[in-house]
């Protein structure tokens, strides 16, 4: 299965490394790079390398790869999963899954991939049992343990190991029992210069955050449950009771996770809720241009979107930009070409615009094609698929729980084409 795992910063720099069967050189790492390399944009490397005697699986996440080094034939989205999880169990212990909580946490690393991996095959991933086997770091302990030279590593085994339900420890108590529901949906899609949808897809998934005593058995139900394609569940759901009444029906790990994670691909579905007017133009044989974009909201169902920020990768042959904008500000940066335009929330009363001069190389040929327009943005209290949760019913404990649900839309890879 898996012999080793290799972990690189953004400069290719090998900063830890972790071998289960045999130990595999660092310079099986070089076909990577040479992808790497390949590749115009870090998050396109390919997920899967074959070299002449192994294979690289690796993911990209929080600005790391994390390189798993393969000797036979196995399915790289059970490897690419793992990945994952190694990631998210980094973030979940030390805050932050960055190279620098890494090396801090050193020890706590190596002891969390002796758990999670046994002789190469995946063995204790769920959050709740590596927290009973190793303890999460903190000042005090770490201190004691520097002093006594314990360890973090718990004495028992963790009681949901050996059970039917190993994502549950057993005996958990809480004086207030919440049960809190996230779904939150980003929107990717592709706008041409008339204004239409060539591409539009939603990516949603519904986080959970779990503080209930005792063993509940929990139900959770959607107005509209057929809008979901592609949906992966955690380990925890009974896939037979969604297939035949469309309903999550699970005993919850305790704390922080991921329930689902689901597509909506119907374009007919999938509702933009920004319009941009764009007016871009070169002159030939011309020092200067034109630059004028409007943004607006197209049918946010009475939500205000904020947090909105257009990035546009400017043509080499772009000097400087000189612009005026109605509302926020902009930064250009002469060395990237990269024009941001900071708009914050929209107002339907007035529509922020950004309009002025581009300044160009003169002698230099016009720019062949115009520059395309990255928008972020976020609408609370809105899931923009349609998507609406019905109710959570609990069985198998008397008290009553407070229950909540919470929606976000945000932009995905949101590109408008000029």
């Amino acid at each position: 299965m898996i012999h080793s795992l290799f972990l690189i910063n953004c400069s290719g720099d090998i900063f830890l490394e972790k071998h289960w069967k045999s130990v595999v050189s660092q310079s099986v790492c070089d076909y990577f790079f040479e992808a790497q390399e390949k590749a115009a944009d870090v998050e396109n490397v390919p997920p899967v390398i074959s070299t002449p005697h192994h294979y690289l699986i690796s993911i990209y996440q929080d600005k790391l790869f994390f390189v798993s080094v393969i000797q036979t034939e196995v399915p790289p989205l059970f490897v690419i999963e793992f990945l994952h999880r190694v990631a998210d169990t980094f973030q979940d212990y030390f805050g932050e899954c960055s190279e620098a909580a890494i090396k801090d946490n050193v020890v706590i690393v190596y002891e969390l991939l002796e758990e999670m991996l046994d002789n190469g095959f995946p063995l204790a991933t769920e959050s709740n049992i590596l927290k009973e086997l190793i303890k999460p770091p903190t000042i005090l302990r770490s201190v004691v343990n520097s002093i006594t030279g314990s360890s973090n590593v718990g004495d028992t085994l963790p009681t949901g190991q050996l059970s039917n339900i190993p994502w549950r420890r057993a005996g958990v108590k809480y004086t207030n029992n919440e049960a809190y529901f996230d779904v939150v949906e980003e929107i990717d899609a592709i706008i041409d210069k008339s204004g239409s949808t060539v591409f539009a897809e939603i990516q949603g998934v519904i986080d959970a955050c779990i503080k209930l005593s005792g063993m509940p058995d929990l139900s959770l139900s959607f107005m509209n449950p057929r809008l979901l394609d592609d949906v992966s569940f955690h380990p925890c759901i009974r896939f037979k009771r969604w297939e035949s009444e469309r309903v999550l029906s699970f005993i919850p790990p305790d704390g922080n996770f991921r329930l689902i994670s689901y597509r909506v691909s119907s374009q007919n579905l999938v509702a933009i809720p920004v319009y941009v007017k764009h007016s871009i133009s070169f002159k030939e044989n011309s020092s200067c241009g034109r630059f004028d974009i409007t943004i607006g909201p197209k049918q946010n169902m009475g939500k205000t979107i904020e947090g909105i920020t257009v990035t546009v990768h400017m043509p080499k042959v772009v000097l400087n930009m000189n612009l005026t904008p109605t509302q926020g500000s902009y930064t250009f940066d002469p060395v990237t070409k990269v024009l941001t335009w900071d708009v914050g929330k929209i107002t339907p009363q007035k529509l922020p615009s950004l309009k002025g001069l581009v300044n160009l190389q003169s002698g230099a040929p016009k720019p062949e094609e115009n520059p395309s327009l990255n928008i972020q943005f976020k609408i609370q209290q809105l899931a923009i698929s349609g998507l609406k949760v019905n109710r959570l019913d609990m069985y198998g404990e008397k008290y009553k729980p407070f229950k909540g649900v919470k929606y976000v839309t945000k932009a995905g890879k949101f590109q408008v084409r000029t």
